[in-house]
């Protein structure tokens, strides 16, 4: 009888582990998530007014405006801090944006949330804090309710009328005027917490753009015709301003400027891309813009 063959049982491979489930995102017409490194900060300020900057970093690679940052109150709230961003929405990205900070009576603090692609490690925000005004400062100019004087009629925004540039006054709001014209009243103690300038018919806003003076060599980031600089509401004075003609703008315009601070300083006029502030930073009461086309003597200056 022959011997019967033996049979050797081949073991069976363990079952290849199942593909973990990814974000439904993923799945939706190829969209794709990216990962992000989110962190965030308690800061303490004394009281005073703070320019907070996120300066472009030439080492890191910018995305989207990344590395992003975001100043706030803690979620608890903060009654003494108030925050001004120069950008509608919040942001401050990695381009130059910049937010006013402003902590009254005693030491507030800030929640500063710093957004960075996590594969990029190097590409941390440059984010600069700087001091311009102590809160006594502040007070030093800040008139009484009893001395505020009143808006003229005639400088109060009217819709229907079409104004050159504007201003959000201390105590009276946003009055406006035309090119050659005076905007706010010296003598009258309530400085100006922000302005617009609107550009002229055939002019793109990117060639008509100005920055707020904020503190000594301290300016707000550049911004085009149209847009406001500055905060409104928070009682932050502007020191004094800077307007920049290019391209077109400066192939069929010149301008200069003019300015009155509180205590009586006057600067200007000043030409095309120079600084107009007081020689003692002092908080501005009125300005004047002048924009004469190329080839045409300047109009007589309008008191």
């Amino acid at each position: 009888m022959a011997a019967a063959k033996s049979a050797t049982a081949t073991p069976k491979k363990p079952a290849a582990p199942a593909p973990a489930p990814q974000p439904e995102a993923a799945n939706q017409g190829g969209a794709k998530l990216q990962e992000l490194k989110v962190t965030g900060h308690l800061m303490q300020l004394p009281p005073g007014l703070f320019c907070f900057v996120n300066e472009l970093n030439p080492g890191a690679a910018i995305h989207n405006g990344m590395p992003g940052v975001r100043v706030s109150p803690p979620p608890s709230g903060a009654q003494n801090v108030e925050i001004s961003s120069f950008r509608g929405d919040g942001w401050l990205n990695a381009e130059g944006d910049a937010a006013l900070v402003r902590v009254k009576n005693q030491p507030g603090q800030v929640l500063v949330t710093i957004y960075q692609y996590a594969n990029l490690p190097d590409a941390a925000p440059k984010l600069q804090v700087r001091q311009l005004l102590g809160e006594a400062q502040i007070a030093a100019n800040q008139p009484a309710a009893a001395e505020a004087a009143p808006a003229p009629a005639s400088a109060a925004m009217n819709p229907a009328e079409e104004m050159d540039f504007m201003a959000h006054i201390q105590s009276r709001g946003d009055v406006g005027a035309g090119f050659g014209d005076w905007l706010g009243e010296a003598g009258s103690k309530n400085w100006v917490e922000g302005f617009s300038i609107k550009a002229p018919a055939g002019v793109a806003p990117a060639d008509f753009t100005y920055q707020a003076v904020l503190g000594r060599g301290w300016l707000s980031p550049w911004v085009e015709a149209g847009q406001y600089c500055g905060s409104r509401g928070m009682a932050l004075p502007l020191l004094g301003l800077r307007v920049r003609l290019s391209g077109e703008a400066a192939e069929q315009y010149d301008i200069s400027y003019s300015a009155k601070f509180i205590g009586g300083a006057s600067a200007g006029p000043v030409g095309n891309d120079e600084t107009c502030e007081a020689e003692r930073l002092a908080p501005l009461e009125a300005f004047q813009i002048t924009l004469t086309p190329r080839g045409k003597k300047p109009a007589k200056a309008r008191k």
